[in-house]
């Protein structure tokens, strides 16, 4: 739980931030792995029963509606997912970020939930049997990532995914408070 200066629970980041350069453990890999297992159903169980109204809160002032914030779970690990793909098919491929706030006000993103909660199970049942596929080479595979001018291992990319789940997850938790 991360706390403001206030002490009070932030609510822009209610577990921390992520911490970049950390290094993974195959234990570590693995449970970040089943949190990335796990997520489908805990959104489709945490959201199944909203109301319209209840998808319209933002987590904060200024913030993401929960319905944003599930779309945005759905954009974002499309985009993980891809890059992860090119870099186990091509070595240390550059790839491109998005504007990330400017795809949650696209017209897309006022729609129901149900089509991003079916396009994150799918595509978490297929990332998880390709990430638990990896070997120690394959966890060790890169991308730069051109917006950040990093390049990224994607035993790194899992973890931060993980972690990324987490993070959107508490942030529907806080808005249906």
């Amino acid at each position: 739980m991360d706390l403001d200066k206030s002490g009070v629970v932030s609510l822009k980041y209610p577990i921390g931030d992520f911490e970049y350069g950390k290094k993974y453990s195959k234990t570590d890999t693995r449970s970040h792995i089943k949190v990335l297992e796990k997520l489908p159903q805990r959104l489709k169980t945490l959201t199944s029963k909203l109301t319209d109204a209840q998808l319209d809160i933002p987590y904060r002032q200024d913030g993401w509606t929960v319905r944003q914030v599930v779309h945005h779970i759905a954009d974002s690990h499309i985009n993980m997912f891809t890059r992860v793909r090119f870099a186990l098919t091509e070595e240390n491929p550059p790839i491109k970020g998005y504007d990330e706030a400017s795809w949650a006000l696209l017209p897309d993103h006022l729609l129901p939930i149900k089509p991003s909660l079916q396009i994150i199970e799918g595509l978490h049942k297929r990332m998880v049997v390709l990430f638990r596929s990896l070997d120690k080479e394959g966890l060790k595979k890169t991308y730069y990532h051109a917006g950040y001018k990093k390049t990224f291992e994607i035993q790194e990319v899992i973890a931060m995914y993980a972690w990324h789940s987490e993070h959107h997850f508490q942030h529907i938790i806080q808005a249906l408070k």
